[in-house]
C-alpha cells in the first residue's frame, strides 16, 4: 500500500509543508533531517515505528475516557487517606472564580496584561498573613515540600550556616524533596522523638545543636497528625544557638490552634491544598512561606511578593511586585534560587476560600475536624486489641492506628476495606518500621457519623473473622 506523504497531523505543530519550508529557509537549513547532523548514524532509527493509526478527535476522546474511567475516586468510595493531600469540602465559588479566563492561566504576568490577578494575589497574601499572624507571604510555591526546602535555604543564607535539624517523623517523601533542594550545600540531620508521645526529643535536639545549625524545622500538626506541644521550648533552644525556627503548618488547623508565630517561629510554611483545592489524584498542591516584615528575611524570598501602593491619582491604589530586584526573575542566572513556574492559581483559590469562610468559618472547620476525629478514635478503641491512637499526644485531622496486637497487617486491612468501598489509611510499616503495623487515618469535615461508623464496623468485621 502506497504511504501517504505530506500528511498534516492535527496534533503535531508545524506540519504544513509550506510552513516547514519557510522555517527552514529562515534558519538556513535545507531539510529537517539536517537539524540532526552530528548525531552518530547508529543512533538514528531508520525503521518504521509501530504507532497505531491516528484516531479522530471523537475516537480519541472515547479512548481517553475509557482509560480514565478505570480510576476509582473519593467520590466513588469513602476515603480516609490523607498523608499530605486531604479531602475537604470545596465551596462551589472556589471553582467558579479560579476557572475565569483572567485567572485560569495565572502563571505570573506583567502589569500590562493584569486583569485583577495582582490584586487577588495581594488579597490572598494578606489573608494568609492574618491566619498565621505574620506580615509577609509569598506567591505560592509548588507544594509544602518546596516551601519547606526554600525556607531552609533562606535560613542558611541568612545565618551563613549549612546544617538543618528536622524531626525524624517527617514525611519521607517531603524529606527527599528537601534533601534534593538543599544538596549539596546544606546537610539535613534528623532529631529523635519520644516513643510514647511522638514529641520531639529535646535532649537529642540539644545534643545536636551547634554553631553550624542554620535552622530547626518542625511541623505542627506533625506528619503523623499529633500536635507538637513543645514549640516554645524548641524555638528557645534554636535561638540560644543563633538558629532560625521554621514551622510547617496545615492552615486548616489555624482556626482553633495558635499560629506558630506565637511560639517563636521566624519562618512559617505549609500546604495550601486544604484551602479550596480538589485532591485531583494528588494535586493541586501549593506551598506558602510567611515571615515578619524584616528586610533580612524579605530579601531572601526567591519568589514574587505583591504589594499595594498609591498611584499618581489621589485616592487610587495599584498592585504590583515588591522588591522585584531580589528575585530570580530579575537576577536570572545570578539569582539565589530559581523559582520558575509557581502555583499562582491556587493562591487565588486559597484567597477565595479564606474570604468565604472568614475567622468564624475557619474556627467551625477546625472544631468539626477535631470532634469527628475524637469520635472516630473513641469508636475504633472499642475494637479488641486495636489501638486507635499510637501516640498519647492530641491530634488534628490525622492519627496513627496501631494494628500490631490484632495480628493483622495494614495491607490486609486496607485490602478488605477497599473490597468494601473504603480507602483505608496510609500504611506506615515501610516508612516507619519501628512503629509496627500502623496506619495513618485522616478524618475531616466531610466525614459524617455514618461514614465513620462504616469504617469501624468494616474493620471490626475483618478482625473478628480473620
Amino acid at each position: 500500500m502506497q504511504k501517504e506523504k505530506n500528511v498534516v497531523h492535527p496534533y503535531i505543530p508545524n506540519m504544513v509543508p509550506e510552513v516547514q519550508e519557510e522555517m527552514l529557509n529562515e534558519i538556513g537549513v535545507k531539510s529537517v533531517e539536517a537539524l540532526f547532523d552530528g548525531i552518530p548514524e547508529e543512533l538514528h532509527y531508520t525503521g518504521e515505528m509501530n504507532i497505531p493509526a491516528g484516531l479522530s478527535e471523537y475516537e480519541l476522546k472515547r479512548h481517553m475516557e475509557k482509560i480514565m474511567n478505570k480510576n476509582i475516586s473519593a467520590s466513588d468510595h469513602l476515603n480516609f487517606l490523607g498523608a499530605g493531600c486531604w479531602q475537604h469540602f470545596i465551596p462551589a465559588v472556589c471553582d467558579e472564580i479560579n476557572q475565569r479566563g483572567e485567572f485560569l492561566t495565572a502563571y505570573a504576568g506583567e502589569p500590562y496584561e493584569d486583569h485583577g490577578r495582582f490584586q487577588t494575589l495581594f488579597e490572598y497574601q494578606s489573608m494568609v498573613a492574618e491566619l498565621v499572624d505574620m506580615d509577609v507571604v509569598n506567591v505560592p510555591t509548588f507544594d509544602w515540600a518546596q516551601a519547606a526546602a526554600t525556607s531552609i535555604r533562606m535560613a542558611a543564607r541568612i545565618t551563613g550556616r549549612n546544617e538543618v535539624l528536622l524531626p525524624k517523623l517527617i514525611s519521607p517523601d517531603k524529606l527527599k524533596i528537601i534533601k534534593n533542594y538543599c544538596s549539596p550545600h546544606i546537610t539535613c540531620t534528623l532529631v529523635d522523638y519520644e516513643d510514647e508521645s511522638g514529641q520531639m526529643n529535646l535532649k537529642d535536639l540539644k545534643e545536636k545543636m551547634s554553631q553550624n545549625i542554620s535552622a530547626v524545622y518542625f511541623e505542627n500538626p506533625s506528619f503523623l497528625g499529633f500536635l507538637e506541644e513543645q514549640g516554645k521550648e524548641i524555638s528557645q533552644i534554636a535561638k540560644e544557638h543563633g538558629a532560625i525556627t521554621i514551622v510547617g503548618v496545615d492552615p486548616s488547623s489555624l482556626g482553633i490552634l495558635e499560629p506558630p508565630s506565637h511560639y517563636g517561629a521566624d519562618i512559617v510554611c505549609g500546604e495550601l491544598q486544604p484551602l479550596g483545592m480538589h485532591m485531583n489524584y494528588g494535586g493541586g498542591q501549593a506551598g506558602f512561606i510567611a515571615t515578619h516584615d524584616d528586610i533580612k528575611y524579605i530579601q531572601e524570598y526567591p519568589s514574587r511578593l505583591f504589594g499595594i501602593a498609591p498611584t499618581e491619582v489621589e485616592g487610587e491604589y495599584g498592585f504590583g511586585d515588591v522588591y522585584y530586584d531580589r528575585t530570580s526573575f530579575a537576577q536570572r542566572e545570578n539569582g539565589k534560587e530559581s523559582v520558575g513556574t509557581q502555583a499562582a492559581l491556587w493562591g487565588i483559590t486559597a484567597g477565595v476560600y479564606l474570604s468565604l469562610l472568614g475567622p468564624k468559618g475557619m474556627y467551625e472547620l477546625g472544631q468539626t475536624i477535631i470532634q469527628n476525629g475524637l469520635y472516630a478514635r473513641k469508636q475504633l478503641n472499642k475494637i479488641t486489641n486495636l489501638k486507635a491512637s499510637r501516640f498519647s499526644s492530641s491530634s488534628f485531622k490525622e492519627f496513627v492506628v496501631d494494628f500490631t496486637q490484632t495480628g493483622a497487617t495494614v495491607s490486609e486491612v486496607n485490602d478488605f476495606l477497599l473490597q468494601n468501598g473504603i480507602f483505608g489509611g496510609k500504611d506506615l510499616s515501610l516508612d516507619f518500621p519501628e512503629l509496627g503495623q500502623c496506619a495513618l487515618f485522616c478524618i475531616t469535615e466531610v466525614h459524617l457519623k455514618e461514614d465513620i461508623d462504616k469504617l469501624v464496623s468494616t474493620i471490626q468485621a475483618y478482625l473478628e473473622n480473620k
